[in-house]
């Protein structure tokens, strides 16, 4: 390869998009495991030496998947991969420094290495054949001199291609055979193991060597009731005969002590018969009882019910102080937080009546100078100091009566806010609202904000009475809002909380509609807010209008809407 050519590739691959110069090695695909040199370059046998140009200036053999350096020189890439896992990295060949982003695949180098000739892999086993090296596993995936393992999973013998026929027919211990003696199929390692043990049609010697010389294995429990040398115990060991002996004496024991057997069994017969006797009294006198017991046995289920319904009521009294205490706990930070607003508030207006006070004073000292001026120059300059500073008091007191007006409304919003992720919107007037809406006076209504926490987000709800979008003089449009509040740069962003939105039924019913959805973390809607407000998300089909007013949903001219941002999985800012 010239150097004029490594010149112009690296040209062109400085004129690629940075994506796609140098893609990664864990991208690329890869020649198959078993045609690659775990380390360094090809060691196949080549029909004609290679050219120098194709060697690695590394390991010295034919490259393997080729890099080539900002210097020129070319390594396989096992080999660059060693070089650059040093200090300092140099090449080996010039001594110039190596950086990984100045390293190349050389495609072309690549293809010209895969076009040389080799001999195939098998050559050691009597393969003649020869091919370009990017055809050596298409022939070693037909090579008749190429070893492959036996197909059978537990033999792990390995053979010639050529051979693999015979091995399966002849010499693999693990071929499947049957047996001559009941047919059934099995490898040949396990086919003594079967005729020692299980085969149900082999003959075998009877274990107790009557004259029964070959019996079938399938027939010899049958055998061994019949077999004259078995040894057997008497039928009547249960009435307490201890006799033991062969088949054949057991026929004579039976015959001869059939008297001795009768009286066993009538002794044995009188002892049951005494103790059934027995057994009848004990259960006379539990029958006895039965009755007393029966009676205990209903006061105690009748005692645990009890306890179990008094348990309930405890449970369910336990679970509403609960409740209790967690609504206290709530209302009790509530209280903390509004006497936190409201103690600026008294001062100020503690500062506003003072003012208010010192004006009216002033005032009355203005009259009573209007009243007795007698045009004498310092009554004059003592009266306009007293109009300059009543002037004053009278901006220093529209100040505070805005910031007192300010302070108010903020309240009113603290008030009714809601600090647990739940909006409960009580719309009036629902007539008069529709009727602006549908003459395009008010097209949507606000909610007051409400709150995942006190540092929580900020949210609130926003309705089209008429509709809005594909909704707009058919359905009711309701939307939730995220509200830019002060606490947000403590909160995790997009807003990921699921919301559900609900029109509350108010007939006894109580069958409210709703519907949920998750925030899309892709939409601007959820981001953290950089206006007032993000873009409302919701449902401008959220309920037809006909069946708002037909039903139960409305009354005393008015409609409730609950908004429940989910706030379980919230972490605290």
């Amino acid at each position: 390869m010239s150097a004029g050519r490594n010149v112009e590739q690296q040209i062109a691959l400085q004129q690629r998009p940075p994506s796609l110069a140098m893609p990664s090695m864990a991208q690329r695909p890869r020649p198959e495991p078993g045609f690659l040199p775990l380390h360094g370059g090809f060691r196949d046998r080549f029909v004609t030496t290679p050219e120098a140009k194709y060697c690695c200036e590394s390991c010295r053999l034919v490259l393997c998947i080729p890099r080539q350096t900002e210097c020129g020189h070319r390594f396989c890439e096992s080999c660059i991969k060693d070089l650059l896992s040093k200090a300092n990295p140099v090449c080996p060949a010039d001594l110039e420094p190596l950086f990984e982003d100045k390293i190349f695949r050389d495609v072309c180098c690549n293809r010209e290495i895969m076009a040389l000739k080799v001999y195939c892999r098998s050559e050691k086993n009597g393969c003649k054949e020869q091919m370009s090296l990017q055809q050596v596993m298409d022939h070693l995936e037909v090579c008749p001199y190429f070893e492959v393992p036996c197909p059978l999973g537990k033999c792990k013998e390995k053979m010639m291609r050529k051979d693999m026929s015979e091995h399966l027919s002849r010499k693999c211990k693990h071929r499947e055979i049957t047996c001559e003696f009941c047919n059934h199929k099995m490898a040949l390692t396990e086919l003594q193991k079967h005729k020692d043990t299980v085969c149900p049609a082999i003959p075998v010697a009877c274990p107790n060597h009557c004259s029964f010389s070959s019996i079938l294995r399938s027939e010899l429990s049958s055998h061994q009731h019949d077999c004259p040398k078995a040894q057997v115990t008497c039928s009547f060991i249960r009435y307490g005969c201890s006799f033991k002996g062969l088949n054949q004496e057991m026929r004579e024991h039976e015959s001869s002590f059939a008297s001795e057997h009768l009286r066993m069994m009538a002794v044995r017969n009188t002892t049951l018969e005494a103790k059934v006797e027995d057994v009848k009294s004990e259960l006379t006198e539990r029958y006895k009882v039965l009755p007393s017991l029966s009676s205990r046995l209903a006061e105690v289920e009748t005692q645990y019910e009890e306890m179990r319904e008094k348990n309930r009521q405890l449970e369910q009294k336990l679970v509403s102080m609960q409740m209790l205490m967690s609504a206290h706990s709530e209302k009790l930070l509530e209280v903390e937080m509004e006497l936190r607003e409201l103690r600026p508030l008294r001062a100020m207006r503690e500062e506003v009546e003072a003012l208010r006070g010192s004006v009216e004073n002033m005032r009355s000292i203005v009259s009573s100078l209007d009243s007795g001026r007698v045009g004498s120059s310092s009554g004059s300059h003592t009266l306009g100091s007293l109009e300059q500073q009543l002037s004053r008091h009278d901006d220093m007191m529209s100040v505070h009566d805005i910031r007192l007006a300010e302070m108010d409304l903020k309240l009113q919003v603290l008030e009714t806010a809601s600090f647990n992720g739940t909006l409960i919107w009580k719309i009036r007037d629902y007539k008069r609202r529709k009727q602006e809406a549908v003459a395009s006076k008010t097209l949507s209504l606000y909610s007051q904000p409400f709150y995942t926490g006190y540092f929580g987000y900020k949210m609130c709800a926003r309705v089209y009475l008429n509709g809005d979008g594909m909704g707009k003089g058919t359905h009711l449009s309701l939307f939730f809002v995220v509200m830019r509040g002060e606490y947000d740069a403590l909160l995790p962003w997009p807003f990921k909380q699921k919301v559900t939105l609900m029109l509350m039924d108010q007939g006894p019913g109580r069958k409210h509609l709703g519907d949920a959805f998750k925030p899309d973390p892709n939409s601007s809607s959820f981001r953290r807010p950089i206006a007032e407000m993000n873009i409302a998300s919701g449902c401008p089909l959220f309920v037809a209008q006909t069946v708002l007013e037909n039903g139960t949903y409305i009354k005393d001219d008015t409609i409730f809407i609950k908004v429940t941002v989910d706030t379980s999985d919230l972490p605290d800012p």
